[in-house]
């Protein structure tokens, strides 16, 4: 069988820690379960625990011309690679990848699938790139090449290597999860997020997502820009008493339950209503801490200038919610959003359509952006221009944004160069919803320097306030629920890249929990705060709408965004 393979190039060796590096366990009877185990990073107590691994390997299969095609491609491989001496490291990871010729979505690939842990992460729009003629065929089309052809979205199913920990995500498990990651092999990734805040109580629907959650999947479906791939990753550590053997009887396993075949999907809510619900906090509780903050915000020496306060709905419906089919509906209007799935092993899923990014790297360049204020879309084009020059013009938006804008400038130039601001201030219209946002952009002193722009940027005034520690300990003093990864960073770590957007417009769903939809509002001097109970109802409306079937609010849709100095 013709393989194609790219081996990695090497991290740094550094000492490191880390709590988890978890991998599934069999059981017998064919049942599958995932649960963490005692094995862990930090287990071995030795120098060097962070060096990469041995072996980090991308092995390209021949391109087939259907999904299903592809599952029986990559079975063959695994059954060759049973029967084959095992590699000659102690430790690695090995990515095999079938090329499919047809563009196919990886949610409705994710839907027809049931091994867990589950992740999906999708990208919002961007321009295509360009492709040499070297990697198009006669008659014009386009050959796969994943180094070529952006990522559009992927979905993942079980666990090559995950990690996973109670105390607040450090320096030492960005490390250890850098450690199966190369630059040479850019599409093994590690999916997850991470808690808005680990100094806080983790509340039963919350614990077995951790301080953080992150995952390498076992099998997964990229959806690229004209075609698709399904892939599955390998990964062993002799240390962690996790051999090649155990790794390879793991994917099988895995495998075994995959479905090759799957089909669009079709009437996912069909005539599901909300038979009840309840906020948390009430309406009566949210004028009372908003007012407290106001007080605070107004003292003559309080540092406080804005904080965030947010609410968790818990929605019964008449029928029971699939996590995937309602991410389905959201991703549908989810132009420029991100959407995410986040379900560790015995735990909800973790679901939004978010549409701010925390930051983006791609080697060394930086992105971000600050997004704040709120408004609904017009039903008219005159309606809708008409709100957005409200927004704009809008004292206290104009200030709330300056605010975020102004403190992500700040935090970036501490780990960049020179920062850009361009523009200073957009609308940015999204199908229910327009904001005020502005792009930043920088480059890192080091590569390196990556978690500490993670650390420095989250949490945004966006999603905290200002200053941060202030806003941070109001919020943990005066909300009633816990955040979870609501409002946390979301999104993977690459070699080459890495991209996290923030975890709002975002549910917790399933498992005993029903459907639990977060929302927040920025509180700063001039706020009143029914308009921003209304302003919550708004940001919650993707999800409600959803529930009681209606037809969709006909809002004007044009998506450019026009910037305004």
């Amino acid at each position: 069988m013709a393989m194609t393979a790219h081996s990695t190039g090497r991290l740094p060796e550094s000492s490191s820690s880390c709590r988890q590096a978890v991998m599934p366990a069999r059981h017998s009877e064919g049942e599958q379960r995932y649960r963490p185990c005692s094995l862990s990073m930090n287990g071995c107590r030795r120098e060097g625990v962070a060096v990469p691994v041995g072996i980090c390997e991308t092995r390209t299969l021949p391109a087939v011309s259907a999904p299903e095609s592809a599952v029986s491609e990559l079975k063959s491989a695994i059954s060759a690679l049973v029967d084959a001496d095992p590699p000659p490291s102690t430790s690695g990871i090995i990515r095999l990848q079938v090329p499919i010729r047809q563009r196919a979505d990886a949610i409705v690939w994710l839907h027809a699938q049931h091994p867990l842990p589950r992740c999906y992460f999708s990208a919002r729009s961007h321009p295509s790139l360009s492709v040499p003629l070297s990697l198009r065929d006669g008659n014009g089309r386009r050959f796969l090449s994943s180094e070529d052809e952006d990522v559009v979205s992927v979905a993942g199913v079980g666990s090559a290597v995950f990690f996973h920990g109670s105390d607040p995500f450090s320096l030492d498990d960005w490390r250890c999860i850098k450690r199966f990651l190369s630059k040479d092999c850019p599409l093994i990734r590690a999916y997850g997020g991470i808690r808005f805040d680990p100094r806080t109580n983790v509340s039963p629907e919350w614990k077995n997502f951790g301080s953080f959650y992150f995952v390498v999947p076992q099998v997964e479906f990229d959806e690229l820009e004209e075609s698709s791939m399904l892939a599955l990753n390998i990964a062993w550590d002799n240390t962690l008493l996790w051999t090649w053997q155990k790794a390879i009887n793991g994917v099988q396993a895995t495998m075994n339950q995959i479905a090759p075949c799957f089909c669009r999907l079709r009437n996912l809510f069909p005539g599901t209503a909300i038979i009840g619900f309840n906020h948390v906090p009430t309406k009566a509780s949210w004028d009372i801490s908003v007012k407290k903050a106001l007080q605070i915000i107004k003292r003559r020496n309080s540092e406080l200038v804005k904080v965030v306060l947010a609410r968790c709905s818990r929605y019964a419906t008449d029928t029971s919610i699939d996590p995937v089919s309602l991410l389905a509906c959201l991703k549908v209007e989810g132009q420029n959003a991100y959407q995410f799935f986040i379900q560790p092993p015995d735990a909800p899923a973790f679901i939004g359509n978010t549409p701010e990014k925390l930051f983006h790297r791609k080697y060394s360049n930086i992105t971000s952006e600050a997004l704040a204020g709120t408004r609904a879309r017009g039903l008219t084009k005159v309606e809708d221009l008409q709100i957005g020059q409200d927004l704009l013009s809008s004292p206290k938006d104009n200030n709330e944004f300056t605010i975020v804008r102004e403190s992500i400038r700040r935090k970036m130039e501490i780990t960049c160069n020179e920062v850009l601001v361009e523009p200073s201030k957009a609308l940015r219209k999204l199908p229910r919803v327009q904001h005020l946002s502005a792009e930043l952009s920088g480059t890192l002193r080091n590569e390196d320097d990556e978690f500490d722009i993670l650390t420095c940027l989250h949490p945004s005034p966006a999603v905290c306030g200002l200053p941060t520690e202030e806003a941070r300990q109001f919020i943990e003093e005066n909300e009633m629920f816990d955040r979870g990864m609501y409002a946390g960073p979301v999104g993977w770590f690459g070699g080459r890249e890495s991209e996290f957007a923030v975890g709002i417009r975002s549910a917790l769903v399933g498992k005993g929990v029903g459907t639990l939809v977060y929302a927040g509002a920025g509180i700063v001097e001039g706020t009143n705060s029914s308009l921003e109970w209304d302003e919550l109802d708004l940001k919650a409306s993707q999800f409600t709408k959803l529930f009681q079937h209606e037809v969709p609010r006909a809002c004007y849709q044009e998506m450019n965004t026009g910037s305004v100095n």
